[in-house]
């Protein structure tokens, strides 16, 4: 060890001299490396310089190709990374222990997605709302302001038990997450290291917020895998104790908590993922039956088309994807370019207002019925048509990057009066801001892959009974062509005050940017190697 020492101190000062002599006539010269964007104005001048004015393509900054030129880089050294890891997933699959099913109820819970999971020891269930908008899992916890938990009070025969609350003192396996813990984001509030970390996570739906402390506790999951099928599995996650929620959440939204399913470290598929359970991705499937499947670790397969999830203002927090086109019946519109959230917990689909504004008048245009008002529903654009008139409405479909096409399976609730009449409303609303969320109604009849490891969006058309959790392997659905746009066999009433408006959770703001460095001095690259030689010698 203290030849090692002597030759490292050796190289620190042979170091000074080379720094110190450095340049012309010995004079003290210090070197340093400038960072520039790769597709800024300072780079495009400098390849120009050095390779003349020769027909090189540049994307235009914050432009959709700008935007997935930036992903692309993350991409491939996001890729590097994990081949140099060699990470082992435990499981090709897992889902909640009761199953992958997922359920609806249209009206009476706020037109969001549920499913059945297990937290705790013993178990205790939560019917919770699946919500790619958000990252935080929470429950009704110890409640000081909750939503009722009788089922009686939601009026739906489909909820045939109660809801439930969770108390952490009746967990074999709780413990509270402390204010020291990284994923603490309140932990400057705190009075000590050791206290429960609280939370409060503000949503963009009106008035609506859940608060708490955090907890870390035991998620009841089922394996589909290669190597073992439909084995118990307890994942250790992070969940809030929910005890004052407000807004949506007492007015039938999620009364029994939501599963954030977002991109953040606290997410159930990034601590599943961390934790070298599952692949770090997860599909959805909402089918037309009021049903689907939710599986973790499911990969986007090669028959499936995708788009790349893109950065928004500067950041990667969400499932953002870069929209070219919004085509109603034959005709695309043109300069309807944006870019749009994939959430789950957000009831229907918003459009920027002035994208919002050109869809529905073509929309109005090329229908063939009678436009009415509806009291008290949120939509525009509500019609009454007859049996034939309903058959002949335009069909609707997104165009993203690359000619990717996304139809529309039904952007439509129909409430039917009699056999010869209908009234229906397109459920499109506008929203103020640059983007657009699509929401739950626009992905019924996909599976949904969000192939977080390869930052992209997978689609399938599928009714979700090809998708079975319980199977190891799951044969991909027949390419059979566009969906079947209109008419619907479903008999919904046309919502209210109820329908929830986007329920993202807000984020605190944070800046990125991609930098390539200048070419290290070769000074410094050889004293750099002759320290990790003197480090890697053997000790003697």
């Amino acid at each position: 060890m203290a030849n090692r020492a002597v030759l490292l101190v050796f190289l620190v000062v042979a170091g000074y001299f080379v720094v110190v002599m450095n340049g012309s006539g010995g004079a003290l010269t210090l070197s340093s490396s400038k960072l520039i964007h790769r597709y800024s104005d300072e780079a495009k001048a400098l390849w120009v310089s050095r390779n003349g004015n020769v027909d090189v393509k540049w994307p235009k900054k914050n432009s959709l190709e700008y935007l997935e030129l930036l992903v692309r880089n993350d991409l491939m050294k996001k890729k590097k990374r994990r081949q140099n890891m060699k990470l082992v997933n435990h499981y090709d699959l897992l889902f909640p222990s009761r199953g992958s099913q997922t359920l609806f109820f249209g009206n009476d819970l706020a037109w969001l997605h549920y499913t059945w999971i297990d937290i705790g020891t013993p178990n205790v269930s939560f019917m919770v709302a699946l919500d790619a908008g958000s990252d935080l899992l929470w429950v009704p916890c110890d409640c000081i302001n909750c939503a009722p938990f009788s089922a009686t009070y939601y009026n739906n025969t489909m909820l045939d038990k109660d809801l439930s609350e969770y108390n952490p003192s009746l967990s074999n396996t709780s413990k509270n997450l402390p204010c020291s813990h990284h994923l603490c984001k309140l932990g400057t509030n705190c009075k000590g290291p050791k206290e429960p970390c609280p939370y409060i996570v503000d949503y963009n739906s009106e008035n609506t917020s859940t608060s708490g402390f955090l907890v870390e506790d035991k998620l009841h999951l089922a394996s589909a895998s290669n190597h073992a099928t439909k084995n118990h599995v307890q994942a250790s996650v992070i969940l809030g104790c929910g005890r004052i929620q407000s807004g949506s959440y007492l007015d039938g939204a999620a009364p029994d908590g939501v599963m954030g399913l977002g991109l953040g470290d606290i997410s159930v598929p990034s601590l599943l993922a961390k934790a070298g359970l599952i692949q770090n991705s997860f599909s959805i499937c909402f089918d037309e039956n009021d049903s689907g499947r939710i599986l973790f670790g499911d990969e986007v397969f090669a028959t499936q088309q995708s788009t790349p999830f893109l950065p928004f203002a500067g950041k990667s927090d969400d499932y953002f994807v870069g929209l070219e086109h919004y085509c109603v019946g034959s005709f695309c519109l043109k300069l309807t370019q944006f870019q749009a959230l994939v959430d789950s917990g957000t009831s229907f689909t918003y459009l920027p207002t002035e994208v919002y504004e050109k869809i529905v008048f073509e929309f109005d245009k090329q229908v063939n019925a009678t436009r009415i008002h509806l009291q008290d529903s949120p939509f525009e654009y509500c019609y009454n048509a007859s049996s034939q008139e309903l058959h002949s409405i335009p069909s609707m479909r997104l165009m993203f990057a690359t000619n990717r096409s996304y139809p529309i399976h039904n952007p439509l609730l129909t409430d039917s009066e009699n056999q010869a009449f209908s009234k229906f409303c397109l459920t499109l609303l506008p929203m103020d801001g640059e983007y657009g969320i699509i929401g739950q109604n626009f992905m019924k009849g996909y599976r949904l892959v969000f192939d977080r490891e390869n930052l992209k969006l997978g689609w399938s058309k599928s009714n979700c009974q090809d998708i079975n959790g319980n199977q190891a392997h799951l044969k991909p659905p027949s390419n059979d062509g566009s969906p079947n746009p209109l008419p619907t066999t479903e008999q919904q009433s046309i919502p209210n005050t109820r329908a929830v408006p986007p329920a993202v959770a807000k984020r605190a703001s944070s800046n990125s940017s991609v930098a390539v460095p200048q070419q290290i001095p070769s000074w410094l690259g050889l004293m750099i190697s002759l320290v990790l030689l003197v480090f890697c010698l053997p000790v003697t």
